[in-house]
C-alpha cells in the first residue's frame, strides 16, 4: 500500500494561475492600503484556490512484478562448428538454473538459427520481436550466448539494462577460408575471363604455412590441382569450354585441425554467351522473303551479318562493260575457302547453281558442316530443277529431296506430333489463327526430324544432324508472308528465330536435354525429349549420397520436377546418356565467411549498454544485481539490473479539501479579516 497527494483541478490550470494572480494583487492592494486584515484575506484566498486544485489523497493497491531476463541461444551453422553446440547447451542449462532460482526473476529463452536468404545469424532481430512482447519496465538484462558471428548488429536495440554475451569458441580455434573476390555471371566462349581468388588462414593457424593447394573442376568433371599463396590475392584466367551454363568449382583441400571445409568450396555458375554470330546469308536473287531474313538477323544484336545478293549472274549478256557497273563482284573464294570457318551459319536462300560457286566451293561447304558448322537452306522453285542446289556436292548432306514440281496452292503449314516436342517449333500459338502460305517445293524426307508440313502432309520444315554440325530445309519461299500480316500472319518472326539459333547450338534450343533451374535450396529438375518417356533423373548430393526422382510430363516433351537439396554445394544430374550439375546455395555461405569466435562484432553494441564479454572457455561467469548506469561486467561476473516494476491493483482516492470545509475555512478567514478591519 502506498499514498500519494495528486491533484485534479477543478478548472484548467491556466485558468487557474490567472485566478491566483488576480488573489496575490489584491493581497498586495489591501496591503498598500494599510488593511489590517489582509493576511486573513489571504488565507481565504489560499483555502479558494487550493479548493479549486483539487488535491486528492491516493492509495494504491500495488504487487511487485518480476524482472525478465532475456537469453538469446545461437543455434545457427557456425555453431555446429568444434564442441560449440556442447558449450552453448551447458552454459544455457547453468545459467537458466542461477537465474530461475534467483527471487522475483524470470528467466524467457530465445533459440535463433539460421535466417532464411543467406542472412547469416539474425540476433538482433530476434531480440528486437522478444523485446515487443515485453514489457521494457521489466527487462532485467540480457544474456547472448553465442560465438559473437552476428550479422546484423548494427540493429541494436536501446536497452534500459546491460546485454551481455558468453562468447563459445577456444583460443586454440583456426580455419582456412577460399574466397572469391569477383566472378562475372557472363563470359564469352573461347576467351579468358579472371577471377581474383584468395586463400585466407585465420585464428591460431599452424605456423609455416606459406601455400595451400587449389582444385578446379568445370562441370562436375576431374579437377585439375595447383598450388597458391595463402594470403595473397591470386588472379586466375578462366575460359568457359561452352555456351548455356558452366560450374566451376573451386576447392581447397582441408587441412587438419581447421574447423571446418565447408569454406573451403565456391561455386560459380557463368553463363557462355558467344561474341558476335557470324552469319553469311547468301540470296539467289531479290524476292519479298530476302528482306525477311536479313531484318530477322539484323535485329539481332549479337549477329554479325554478312549479306550477298546475287543481282547479276554470270550468263547475263547484256553489253554493259563491266568497269561501268555499280555492282560488287562476290567474292567466293574468300568467303567459301579462306574465311567459311569463321561463319556459325551459311544460308542459301532461294539460291540455284548459276556457275558462281565451283563444286570445290560446295564441298567445302559439306567439310564445314561435317566439322561443326550449320547451313540452312531456304528453297525456291529453283530447288525444284535442273540447276537446284540440291544437284551439287551438297546433296548427301540435304534432308530432303526434291521432286521435282512446285505446288502453288493455298495451305497453312501444321507442326507434326514430333514437332510439338521440338523446342523449335513447341509452343508457337494456336495453328487454327495462322494465316496460309502460297507455294511449297514438293520434296521427299530423307532423314532427320520433321516438324512442320504443309499441303497434304507434304514435308516442309526439315531438321538433320549431320557430323558434328547441323543441317535445316524449309520447303517453301513464302514465310514472308505471316510477316506481312497475309490473312491476319503468324509466328514467322520466332520460328525463324528459333530455326537460326538451334542451328548456332543454342543450349536451350536443344531437343534432347537435361538441366536444373536453383532457387535457394530448391531446384526444378528439366527433361527435354523427343521420346514419350522419360526415366527418373539420378541425383547425385554433395557427401555422395544418391536417389531417384521421377518426372512428370508437363507439355509435349518437356518433364519437370522439384527437389529441395538438404546441403549446401554441387548435385549432379543423370539421366540415360544425358547428364548435368547444378550448385545449390550461395558460392559462400554467410556463415561460414567468418569462423573463429570474436566479441568484436557486438562490442559497440555491449559498451553502450555497459554490458561485457565473456568467455566460456574460461568458466561461466556469477551474476550480481548492479544499480541502472553503472557497469555491469567484470572479470568473472556479469550484472542484471533490478527493475523494481510493480502492478497496481487497487486505487483509493479521498478528497483532501471538502466543499464544506472550504467553505468554512474561507468564510471563517473573511469574517475574521472583516471583524479585524472593522475594530480599526
Amino acid at each position: 500500500m502506498t499514498g500519494t497527494v495528486i491533484f485534479d483541478p477543478l478548472i484548467p490550470w491556466p485558468v487557474l494561475a490567472i485566478v491566483a494572480a488576480i488573489a496575490v494583487f489584491g493581497i498586495i492592494l489591501a496591503l498598500w492600503r494599510g488593511l489590517s486584515g489582509w493576511a486573513l484575506r489571504g488565507l481565504a484566498a489560499l483555502v479558494v484556490i487550493a479548493a479549486l486544485s483539487g488535491p486528492v489523497y491516493q492509495i494504491e493497491d500495488r504487487a511487485p512484478l518480476t524482472d525478465i531476463v532475456l537469453m538469446i541461444e545461437d543455434e545457427s551453422a557456425s555453431q555446429t562448428l568444434s564442441d560449440r553446440a556442447d558449450q552453448t547447451a551447458q552454459a544455457a542449462e547453468e545459467l537458466a538454473a542461477e537465474i530461475e532460482s534467483r527471487e522475483n526473476t524470470e528467466l524467457r529463452r530465445i533459440r535463433v538459427g539460421d535466417s532464411d536468404g543467406d542472412e547469416g545469424t539474425q540476433v538482433m532481430a530476434a531480440l528486437n520481436e522478444a523485446l515487443a512482447e515485453e514489457p521494457r519496465a521489466r527487462v532485467a538484462g540480457v544474456l547472448v550466448v553465442s560465438d559473437g558471428i552476428v550479422h546484423d548488429a548494427d540493429q541494436a536495440p536501446d536497452l534500459p539494462a546491460p546485454m551481455h554475451l558468453l562468447q563459445t569458441g577456444r583460443d586454440t580455434d583456426w580455419d582456412r577460408r577460399l574466397i572469391v573476390r569477383n566472378a562475372p555471371a557472363f563470359a564469352i566462349i573461347g576467351e579468358p575471363v579472371t577471377l581474383t581468388l584468395r586463400v585466407e588462414d585465420s585464428g591460431a593457424s599452424p605456423a609455416g604455412a606459406t601455400t595451400a593447394p587449389l582444385e578446379i573442376s568445370v562441370d562436375g568433371g576431374a579437377p585439375e590441382q595447383f598450388n597458391i599463396p595463402i594470403g595473397v590475392d591470386v588472379e586466375l584466367p578462366i575460359t568457359l569450354p561452352h555456351g548455356g551454363r558452366n560450374v566451376i568449382q573451386f576447392t581447397v583441400p582441408e587441412a587438419e585441425g581447421e574447423l571446418t571445409e565447408r569454406n573451403n568450396t565456391a561455386l560459380i555458375q557463368m553463363n557462355g554467351v558467344r561474341d558476335r554470330l557470324r552469319v553469311l546469308l547468301v540470296s539467289g536473287e531479290p524476292h519479298p522473303g530476302g528482306r525477311t531474313w536479313r531484318n530477322l538477323l539484323k535485329s539481332d544484336s549479337s549477329v554479325d551479318l554478312v549479306h550477298f545478293t546475287i543481282l547479276r549472274p554470270p550468263e547475263k549478256q547484256d553489253g554493259v562493260p563491266v568497269d561501268e557497273l555499280s555492282l560488287i563482284a562476290f567474292p567466293t573464294r574468300e568467303l567459301f575457302l579462306e574465311k567459311i570457318n569463321d561463319f556459325d551459319l551459311i544460308i542459301f536462300d532461294r539460291y540455284k547453281r548459276r556457275g558462281i560457286l565451283p563444286a570445290i566451293y560446295l564441298d567445302n561447304v559439306t567439310n564445314y558442316i561435317n566439322e561443326g558448322g550449320a547451313v540452312l537452306i531456304a528453297a525456291g522453285p529453283d530447288f525444284a530443277t535442273a540447276d537446284s542446289i540440291f544437284r551439287s556436292p551438297l546433296a548427301p548432306i540435304l534432308p530432303a529431296q526434291p521432286t521435282a514440281r512446285v505446288i502453288e496452292e493455298r495451305y497453312v503449314p501444321m507442326v507434326t506430333e514430333l514437332g510439338e516436342r521440338h523446342p523449335v517449333t513447341s509452343n508457337l500459338g494456336n495453328p487454327d489463327e495462322w494465316g496460309a502460305w502460297l507455294r511449297q517445293i514438293d520434296v521427299k524426307h530423307r532423314s532427320g526430324e520433321l516438324l512442320m508440313t504443309g499441303l497434304d502432309d507434304r514435308p516442309l520444315l526439315v531438321l538433320d544432324r549431320v557430323g558434328e554440325g547441323r543441317v535445316a530445309m524449309l520447303a517453301s519461299d513464302h514465310a514472308w508472308l505471316w510477316s506481312r500480316g497475309f490473312e491476319g500472319g503468324g509466328p514467322q518472326l520466332e520460328l525463324l528465330r528459333r530455326l537460326a539459333h538451334w542451328m548456332m547450338k543454342e543450349p536451350e534450343l536443344e531437343e534432347e536435354a537435361l538441366w536444373a533451374e536453383a532457387n535457394g535450396q530448391s531446384m526444378r529438375i528439366i527433361r527435354q525429349t523427343l521420346n514419350d518417356e522419360v526415366g527418373p533423373v539420378t541425383v547425385t548430393r554433395p557427401n555422395g549420397d544418391t536417389l531417384e526422382i521421377t518426372l512428370e510430363e508437363i507439355s509435349p516433351g518437356r518433364f519437370e520436377a522439384q527437389y529441395f537439396g538438404p546441403e549446401i554445394g554441387l548435385y549432379r544430374l543423370q539421366e540415360g546418356e544425358h547428364s548435368a550439375v547444378i550448385g545449390l546455395g550461395p558460392a559462400a555461405p554467410k556463415e561460414f565467411e567468418r569462423t573463429i569466435a570474436t566479441g568484436e562484432i557486438l562490442e559497440p553494441a555491449l559498451a553502450q549498454m555497459r554490458g561485457g564479454v565473456i568467455r566460456l572457455e574460461e568458466g561461466l561467469p556469477s551474476i550480481r544485481n548492479v544499480r541502472a548506469g553503472r557497469p555491469a561486467a567484470g572479470r568473472g561476473w556479469i550484472g542484471l539490473t533490478p527493475r523494481s516494476a510493480y502492478e497496481t491493483r487497487d486505487v483509493t482516492q479521498a478528497g483532501l479539501l471538502p466543499p464544506w470545509l472550504v467553505l468554512l475555512l474561507a468564510g471563517g478567514f473573511l469574517l475574521a479579516g472583516w471583524l479585524r478591519e472593522g475594530r480599526r
